[in-house]
Protein backbone atom coordinates (compact mmCIF):
# COMPACT_ATOMS: atom_id res chain seq x y z
CA UNK A 1 0.00 0.00 0.00
CA UNK A 2 1.18 3.18 -0.89
CA UNK A 3 0.43 5.30 2.29
CA UNK A 4 1.62 8.70 0.38
CA UNK A 5 -1.38 8.63 -1.72
CA UNK A 6 -4.46 10.38 -1.17
CA UNK A 7 -7.17 7.72 0.63
CA UNK A 8 -9.33 7.50 -2.80
CA UNK A 9 -6.46 6.76 -4.38
CA UNK A 10 -4.69 4.10 -2.39
CA UNK A 11 -6.87 1.23 -3.47
CA UNK A 12 -4.81 1.42 -6.75
CA UNK A 13 -1.94 0.10 -4.43
CA UNK A 14 -4.14 -2.56 -2.18
CA UNK A 15 -3.24 -5.52 -4.14
CA UNK A 16 -0.20 -4.96 -6.09
CA UNK A 17 2.08 -1.98 -7.49
CA UNK A 18 1.24 1.52 -9.20
CA UNK A 19 3.24 1.56 -13.00
CA UNK A 20 3.25 4.94 -14.63
CA UNK A 21 3.30 5.60 -18.90
CA UNK A 22 2.53 8.06 -21.21
CA UNK A 23 1.76 8.56 -24.77
CA UNK A 24 1.92 5.38 -26.09
CA UNK A 25 0.68 6.02 -29.57
CA UNK A 26 -0.48 2.23 -30.08
CA UNK A 27 -0.34 1.72 -34.28
CA UNK A 28 -0.49 5.55 -34.31
CA UNK A 29 1.06 6.20 -37.94
CA UNK A 30 2.81 9.48 -36.51
CA UNK A 31 4.95 7.58 -34.31
CA UNK A 32 7.93 7.38 -36.83
CA UNK A 33 7.80 11.49 -37.08
CA UNK A 34 8.17 12.19 -33.66
CA UNK A 35 11.23 9.37 -32.91
CA UNK A 36 12.17 7.73 -36.01
CA UNK A 37 13.77 4.38 -34.00
CA UNK A 38 9.56 4.25 -32.01
CA UNK A 39 8.70 0.81 -31.52
CA UNK A 40 5.68 -1.71 -32.55
CA UNK A 41 2.53 -1.23 -30.35
CA UNK A 42 3.38 -5.47 -30.16
CA UNK A 43 6.87 -4.47 -28.28
CA UNK A 44 5.44 -1.84 -26.22
CA UNK A 45 2.72 -4.02 -24.99
CA UNK A 46 5.60 -7.30 -24.30
CA UNK A 47 7.47 -4.52 -22.34
CA UNK A 48 4.34 -3.19 -20.00
CA UNK A 49 3.64 -7.40 -19.60
CA UNK A 50 6.41 -8.09 -18.60
CA UNK A 51 6.65 -5.68 -15.98
CA UNK A 52 2.65 -4.99 -14.89
CA UNK A 53 1.12 -8.09 -13.65
CA UNK A 54 -2.77 -8.65 -12.80
CA UNK A 55 -2.86 -7.31 -9.15
CA UNK A 56 -0.74 -4.32 -10.20
CA UNK A 57 -2.34 -0.72 -11.22
CA UNK A 58 -1.62 0.84 -14.73
CA UNK A 59 -1.99 4.37 -15.19
CA UNK A 60 -1.50 5.91 -18.67
CA UNK A 61 -1.06 9.35 -19.07
CA UNK A 62 -2.66 10.18 -21.88
CA UNK A 63 -2.47 9.24 -25.88
CA UNK A 64 -3.19 6.08 -25.64
CA UNK A 65 -3.60 4.99 -29.49
CA UNK A 66 -5.52 1.90 -30.65
CA UNK A 67 -8.28 0.63 -28.25
CA UNK A 68 -6.70 -2.83 -29.34
CA UNK A 69 -3.61 -3.07 -28.02
CA UNK A 70 -5.04 -1.10 -24.75
CA UNK A 71 -6.88 -4.25 -24.05
CA UNK A 72 -3.59 -6.55 -24.05
CA UNK A 73 -2.47 -4.86 -21.37
CA UNK A 74 -2.51 -7.35 -18.35
CA UNK A 75 -2.72 -4.71 -15.62
CA UNK A 76 -5.89 -5.72 -13.08
CA UNK A 77 -6.90 -2.12 -12.65
CA UNK A 78 -6.62 0.63 -15.41
CA UNK A 79 -6.37 4.32 -15.40
CA UNK A 80 -6.31 7.16 -17.94
CA UNK A 81 -5.82 10.23 -17.54
CA UNK A 82 -7.02 11.74 -21.03
CA UNK A 83 -4.44 13.19 -23.85
CA UNK A 84 -5.04 15.26 -26.83
CA UNK A 85 -5.57 12.43 -28.70
CA UNK A 86 -7.94 10.44 -26.83
CA UNK A 87 -11.58 10.41 -26.42
CA UNK A 88 -12.98 9.22 -23.16
CA UNK A 89 -15.73 7.29 -25.16
CA UNK A 90 -13.57 5.04 -26.69
CA UNK A 91 -11.78 3.82 -23.62
CA UNK A 92 -14.59 3.73 -21.77
CA UNK A 93 -14.34 -0.54 -21.82
CA UNK A 94 -10.73 -0.72 -21.34
CA UNK A 95 -10.03 1.37 -18.14
CA UNK A 96 -11.44 1.37 -15.01
CA UNK A 97 -11.18 4.56 -14.38
CA UNK A 98 -10.53 7.75 -16.86
CA UNK A 99 -9.97 11.56 -15.83
CA UNK A 100 -10.06 14.52 -17.96
CA UNK A 101 -7.47 16.31 -16.88
CA UNK A 102 -4.61 16.93 -14.08
CA UNK A 103 -5.46 14.77 -10.71
CA UNK A 104 -3.37 15.54 -7.25
CA UNK A 105 -2.96 11.80 -6.21
CA UNK A 106 -0.84 12.89 -3.35
CA UNK A 107 0.09 16.23 -1.03
CA UNK A 108 3.10 16.35 -4.02
CA UNK A 109 2.29 14.36 -7.19
CA UNK A 110 0.21 15.06 -9.84
CA UNK A 111 -0.53 13.41 -12.67
CA UNK A 112 -1.29 15.36 -16.33
CA UNK A 113 -0.66 14.44 -19.81
CA UNK A 114 0.95 18.01 -20.61
CA UNK A 115 3.61 19.20 -18.58
CA UNK A 116 2.04 21.65 -15.71
CA UNK A 117 4.22 24.72 -14.43
CA UNK A 118 4.40 27.08 -11.63
CA UNK A 119 3.82 24.74 -8.79
CA UNK A 120 7.23 24.20 -6.94
CA UNK A 121 6.07 22.23 -4.40
CA UNK A 122 5.13 19.20 -6.14
CA UNK A 123 6.30 16.62 -8.82
CA UNK A 124 4.87 16.80 -12.12
CA UNK A 125 4.87 13.24 -13.60
CA UNK A 126 3.47 13.76 -17.35
CA UNK A 127 4.13 12.98 -20.77
CA UNK A 128 3.25 15.07 -24.15
CA UNK A 129 6.58 15.84 -24.58
CA UNK A 130 8.21 13.68 -26.92
CA UNK A 131 11.66 15.50 -27.17
CA UNK A 132 13.25 14.00 -23.62
CA UNK A 133 14.54 17.67 -23.21
CA UNK A 134 13.20 18.51 -19.83
CA UNK A 135 13.50 22.47 -19.91
CA UNK A 136 10.80 23.69 -17.21
CA UNK A 137 12.54 26.72 -15.32
CA UNK A 138 9.53 27.16 -13.41
CA UNK A 139 10.99 25.62 -9.91
CA UNK A 140 8.21 22.83 -10.05
CA UNK A 141 10.17 19.11 -10.14
CA UNK A 142 8.92 16.91 -13.50
CA UNK A 143 9.66 13.71 -14.51
CA UNK A 144 8.30 13.00 -18.16
CA UNK A 145 7.24 9.80 -18.86
CA UNK A 146 6.36 9.90 -22.54
CA UNK A 147 6.58 6.02 -23.98
CA UNK A 148 9.60 6.83 -26.02
CA UNK A 149 11.89 9.01 -23.42
CA UNK A 150 11.71 6.32 -20.63
CA UNK A 151 12.54 3.53 -22.66
CA UNK A 152 8.47 2.50 -22.98
CA UNK A 153 9.02 0.95 -19.99
CA UNK A 154 6.62 1.98 -17.42
CA UNK A 155 7.78 3.43 -13.93
CA UNK A 156 7.03 2.04 -10.83
CA UNK A 157 5.47 5.14 -8.40
CA UNK A 158 5.94 3.15 -5.10
CA UNK A 159 9.56 2.58 -6.10
CA UNK A 160 9.93 6.54 -7.44
CA UNK A 161 8.71 7.42 -3.60
CA UNK A 162 10.83 5.01 -1.89
CA UNK A 163 13.64 6.21 -3.75
CA UNK A 164 13.09 10.02 -2.43
CA UNK A 165 12.03 11.71 -5.52
CA UNK A 166 9.74 13.52 -2.94
CA UNK A 167 12.76 14.28 -0.90
CA UNK A 168 13.51 17.95 -2.11
CA UNK A 169 10.20 19.20 -2.58
CA UNK A 170 9.04 21.17 -0.17
CA UNK A 171 5.25 20.86 0.87
CA UNK A 172 3.22 23.90 0.04
CA UNK A 173 2.21 24.34 4.02
CA UNK A 174 6.51 24.70 4.32
CA UNK A 175 7.13 27.09 1.63
CA UNK A 176 3.92 29.52 2.90
CA UNK A 177 5.14 29.51 6.62
CA UNK A 178 8.98 30.26 5.13
CA UNK A 179 7.24 33.52 3.15
CA UNK A 180 5.32 34.35 6.19
CA UNK A 181 8.69 34.06 8.27
CA UNK A 182 10.66 36.14 5.88
CA UNK A 183 8.04 38.68 5.89
CA UNK A 184 7.76 39.19 9.68
CA UNK A 185 11.80 39.28 9.57
CA UNK A 186 11.86 41.34 7.16
CA UNK A 187 8.96 43.44 8.69
CA UNK A 188 10.86 43.31 12.25
CA UNK A 189 14.30 44.54 11.22
CA UNK A 190 12.45 47.60 9.34
CA UNK A 191 10.67 48.57 12.55
CA UNK A 192 13.73 48.28 14.69
CA UNK A 193 16.01 50.51 12.29
CA UNK A 194 12.94 53.25 12.65
CA UNK A 195 13.48 53.20 16.46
Amino acid sequence: MIKTLYPIFQHWSEKGSVYLLSDTHFADSDCKLMDPDWISPEEQVSIINGLVKKNDTFICLGDVGSREFAAQIKAGHKVLILGNHDRKKDYKDIFDEIYDGPLFIAEKILLSHEPVSGLPWCLNIHGHDHSGIEDYADGCEHLNLAANVCGYTPVSLGKLIKDGILAGIDSIHRITIDKATARKDKDWKYTSAKL
